[in-house]
């Protein structure tokens, strides 16, 4: 039996002892799933990466899955042809203490990731110290480490990526990016002389020779070049941005989101913003433009980060926005869930708000909340968004609760969710 499923007993001696709350109790009712408790969810297999459990990324090519590790510095292939019987076909590195936890795939190639490994290298003694110190000045115990894009076949042998081009970024590295094909991706990296990650826009139009075409950041982040820092170092940076038409997403953390336009891709400028940082104390981590009205609305969905929080405060939720004027952006609808909806909540661990899939195509959002689980939201109605379906894995990995970190749904519409210390799960709806 896998380290997640032997604590199976335990959860069912819980579930059958009545002692999960009973909002919970009466969503689950009797038919509790051995891999966890659900409503409207179906389990379908579970796998460990092939002893490496750790991850942040999971994404899915002619039938391999590829993820990105958060501390194991690699990538795990896996055969997933038969989405029941999960194989590990292969693990690879780049470079020593070099993190490779995100990744996209698409037109036969997978663009990897490659930054230092922080958690190895940091050292604070403070929540404090990380948030209000330069990146790079957190790297006290620096190790060699290898900054930059990783491009890979991943065509010709999908089980043994082949790399076939690496474009140097000179920093810290890249913490994600975006490209679901075509000619530009999208890159959140750390380069030298600013004070966090910032966007460039890399042009793949000789792959084997990429290159940056343009960057953009937050007015104050590049220290190098005289500006004066706005907000606290971490947390005033460009988490991620996604495209939508001939704009991007951007989630910036304290700095809330920020609507990028590239029709012209050498000189990216900002168009919009909304940032609700005060009172909200949770960063903006996701942003992307819903591609089809909703409720006779132009929408944007953006979701906050969990992280350390304090009785009587908020937790990280996500928002909808009217973004039918991008200049004068306002706020829709919030969508929260409430401690008692989850019996791991108070249990150590983060809960809240993280992620959701990088791809809106209907009215449902497959979206994280760390101890929470998976949550499934109709955002039909932008105004009143209605949770619909809910998957919470056991929690496994010496962890007290489940840390359910992101999420991908493919084209059958089965749903992958990882978990940054027990592998991955998926799943999918019921009828």
């Amino acid at each position: 039996m896998s380290t997640r499923r032997a604590h199976l007993k335990g959860l069912l001696g819980v579930a059958a002892a009545g002692a999960l709350p009973r909002a919970l109790q009466a969503a689950v009712g009797d038919d509790i799933p051995p891999e966890g408790i659900a409503r409207g969810i179906r389990h379908v297999s579970y796998s460990d990466q092939g002893g490496r459990p750790d991850g942040v990324q999971v994404m899915l090519h002619r039938g391999h899955l590829y993820v990105g590790h958060m501390f194991s510095d690699g990538v795990t292939v896996l055969d997933a042809r038969d989405p029941r019987a999960l194989k590990p076909l292969n693990f690879f590195t780049t470079a020593p203490n070099t993190r490779t936890h995100h990744l996209q795939v698409a037109e036969g190639l997978m663009l990897l990731a490659n930054g230092a490994n922080i958690v190895r290298m940091q050292s604070y003694d403070s929540t404090r110290g990380y948030f209000e110190n330069a990146l790079a000045d957190s790297l006290t115990n620096r190790q060699p480490f290898r900054a930059g894009l990783s491009v890979f076949d991943i065509d010709t042998n999908p089980a043994k990526p082949r790399e076939i081009a690496f474009l140097e970024m000179p920093g810290i590295g890249i913490n994600r990016l975006w490209w679901t094909g075509g000619r530009y991706a999208y890159v959140s990296a750390h380069f030298d002389g600013f004070t966090d990650h910032i966007l460039c826009i890399v042009d793949l139009a000789n792959v084997t020779r990429p290159e940056i075409v343009s960057r953009w950041w937050l007015p104050g982040q590049h220290i190098a070049g005289g500006e004066t820092p706005q907000g606290t170092f971490d947390a005033w940076h460009l988490h991620h941005a996604m495209r939508c038409g001939d704009q991007l997403w951007a989630g910036c953390f304290m700095a809330g989101l920020r609507v990028i336009d590239i029709s012209d891709i050498a000189k990216p400028r900002t168009v919009g913003a909304y940032n609700y940082h005060p009172p909200i104390i949770d960063p903006t981590h996701t942003v992307l433009r819903v591609p089809h009205r909703l409720g006779g609305h132009d929408v944007a969905v953006a979701i906050d980060e969990a992280h350390g929080r304090h009785h009587g405060q908020i937790p990280a939720g996500m928002w909808l926005f009217d973004v039918s004027e991008v200049a004068n952006i306002r706020p829709l609808g919030h969508f929260q869930m409430s401690e008692i909806d989850t019996p791991w909540a108070r249990k150590g661990g983060r809960f809240g708000a993280h992620q959701f899939q990088e791809h809106i195509e209907g009215a449902l959002v497959y979206c994280t909340w760390f101890s929470g689980g998976l949550r499934v939201v109709d955002i039909g109605d932008p105004t009143a968004p209605q949770e619909v379906a809910w998957f919470i894995p056991e929690p496994c990995g010496g962890q007290a609760t489940p840390q359910t970190n992101d999420v991908e749904v493919d084209a059958r519409g089965l749903v992958y969710i990882i978990d940054r210390h027990c592998g991955f799960d998926i799943v999918e709806r019921t009828p």
